[in-house]
């Protein structure tokens, strides 16, 4: 997952050179739309779906709607070097959800890890962001409250409900919803094959086979700990970005980063206590279950 959503930072980048926003998040969508919604109808993975139709369409927009097109604005104005490592203060802001939710508990070492990620984000900001990108920052912080409320949803609300279904349902809900915009502002040429190759790079891996995955992930580690990949995401974005699109590499840069992964080694550490207790089970999605079943 960490490899799988790191990469779309550098494909985002690629594609809205020639693509807008809400263009890219239509093919996006509608790719694994097409390739998920089949396989959830033939299961019969729909049909469950209807009775919790509204939380479904609140996790559809939180999660993907509204995340992914702030984010390929944002990439219009930052690098996609930039933009990766900020995403990842996702992991504090879903630790405080969490235990606002009571879903989870934060102990002293999970929280200086969670604010030392956090430092390495302020010193990306202090040293990498220009006065004219305050408003794709704040687009990005807007992406990280959507990214750390969608496990939540899937780990209450939804579970039980197939994973393939949930996936499909809500990308097709999203390809629906950005069809109208998305359809009327194509490019008036066709876009170069490096376009092509990202945006069906988005649909088919970073989306249709990454949602899947990561259902599975949040069964096996919990829906707060699951949002970790966005400490380790940034290494990917960064060396994508620095070695293909010729990215800056600061020393604000290289601060954030060491902060970054070393907040993620303090705040994935389960407790002792945790492990020492084994009756104190945690909650799993029944969804996720299946997925790392079928997979």
């Amino acid at each position: 997952m960490c490899v799988i959503w790191g990469v779309p930072y550098l494909l985002i980048k690629v594609a809205v050179a020639d693509v807008s926003p809400a263009t890219l998040v239509f093919l996006r969508t509608a790719t694994g739309a097409l390739l998920l919604v089949p396989v959830a109808a033939a299961r019969g993975q729909l049909a469950p779906l209807l009775p919790r139709w509204r939380v479904l369409l609140i996790y559809t927009v939180v999660e993907i709607g509204l995340p992914w097109l702030l984010l390929s604005d944002a990439e219009t104005r930052l690098s996609s070097s930039l933009s990766g490592l900020l995403v990842a203060a996702v992991p504090l802001i879903g630790a405080v959800l969490a235990t606002a939710a009571g879903l989870d508990h934060l102990d002293r070492r999970r929280v200086l890890g969670l604010l030392v990620g956090l430092a390495g984000v302020a010193a990306l900001l202090g040293f990498d962001v220009s006065g004219g990108d305050l408003r794709a920052v704040g687009e990005i912080a807007l992406v990280t409250v959507g990214y750390a409320t969608g496990p939540l949803l899937i780990t209450r609300p939804l579970a039980g409900l197939p994973s393939t279904g949930v996936v499909a349902a809500s990308l097709g809900i999203t390809a629906l919803g950005y069809a109208p915009i998305g359809l009327t502002h194509l490019p008036s040429s066709l876009p170069g094959a490096n376009v092509l190759a990202s945006i069906a790079v988005l649909g088919v891996v970073c989306t249709a086979v990454a949602f899947l995955l990561f259902f599975a992930l949040i069964a096996e580690v919990g829906p707060v700990r699951a949002t970790v990949i966005t400490y380790v995401n940034p290494a990917v974005a960064v060396l994508l970005g620095v070695a293909l699109l010729g990215e800056r590499f600061t020393a604000g840069t290289a601060a954030g980063f060491v902060l970054i992964l070393a907040g993620c080694g303090l705040a994935t550490r389960r407790n002792v206590a945790v492990r020492a207790a084994p009756t104190q089970a945690p909650v799993v999605d029944a969804s996720a279950l299946e997925a790392a079943a079928e997979r």
